[in-house]
């Protein structure tokens, strides 16, 4: 087609992919080009604009790294990432719910036994926490995995921290026995921004939002019947649980974090200093009922 204009060019653009041999693909590019194309009209995309949006979506693939997924980072602000998440992981009553997987998880965090401190070294108040891993019955499942991760007092995981290199810490990997649960000792989170140094941050910080995340512990949980289970668990009472930066806060998925006094621990251990414990019951929905 020749002499494409304004009005014709979208489904120009639409005919060249009539011979899309998978038709998933052909219905996502169908619509996408569709999207795109009426989103430059409704707003009248300037050049000078749309140069400015390849540079931004090329910094934010240059500012991704082993450790850095800041494309992630950017789904999860303008809030796709839990559109995606409400829209694939519809749960049965009873079960808990899903959230954000987040920019942070690595897959070679060390596997522990139960009762292990995960911080191992992390800055933060001490934080014992019990983890219960049920099926919809309110029955414990075995040999569930349950993948934990966090950030530190200082807000930070362990991947932004240069100076640990490889060192994981503040993180790990634990299972399940007979009684369906895990118990382990780290820091307690606080509420943290996500990264601002980067194109992310400044498009946050262009559009006056802010760059903060409520407190939360975060969990993978799989187990074989059952649904792999991506969540976090907040911190009640934290001030930033209404205007989550990444929109993950669930009202089910708050939780005390319970305040002592120095004194016994429930690893057995004396503290002279005030500590946190956390029990926490998940419920994981059936292979079956995936919605």
């Amino acid at each position: 087609m020749r002499n494409i204009d304004a009005s014709t060019i979208t489904p120009a653009v639409i005919a060249r992919l009539a011979h899309t041999e998978d038709p998933r693909l052909k219905q996502i590019l169908t619509s996408l080009v569709t999207h795109l194309h009426d989103f430059a009209r409704e707003v009248s995309l300037t050049e000078d604009e749309w140069m400015q949006g390849i540079q931004f979506l090329t910094a934010t693939g240059q500012k991704c790294d082993a450790k850095r997924q800041e494309f992630i980072l950017l789904s999860d602000t303008l809030g796709l990432s839990m559109l995606v998440v409400a829209m694939n992981h519809a749960k049965p009553a009873g079960a808990t719910e899903a959230t954000v997987f987040g920019p942070f998880h690595v897959e070679d965090a060390p596997t522990m036994a139960q009762d292990a401190d995960l911080a191992t070294g992390a800055p933060g108040e001490p934080f014992f926490v019990k983890v219960h891993i049920h099926d919809l019955a309110g029955q414990p499942i075995a040999g569930a995995e349950v993948d934990v991760w966090q950030a530190d007092d200082d807000g930070l995981y362990d991947v932004q921290r240069p100076e640990l290199g490889d060192t994981r810490r503040a993180r790990g990997v634990l299972h399940t026995g007979a009684a369906g649960t895990v118990r382990f000792r780290t820091v307690a989170p606080t509420a943290y921004p996500v990264p601002t140094d980067g194109p992310v941050g400044r498009m946050l910080l262009a559009s006056g939002r802010h760059p903060w995340r409520p407190a939360h512990l975060h969990f993978r949980i799989r187990a074989p019947g059952f649904q792999t289970l991506v969540t976090h668990i907040f911190r009640s009472g934290d001030p930033y649980l209404d205007s989550d930066a990444v929109f993950g806060v669930r009202s089910s998925l708050i939780s005390d974090y319970v305040r002592h006094d120095p004194g016994p621990a429930p690893d057995g251990t004396n503290l002279d200093v005030p500590f946190y414990t956390m029990d926490q019951t998940f419920r994981l929905a059936p292979a079956a009922a995936a919605g």
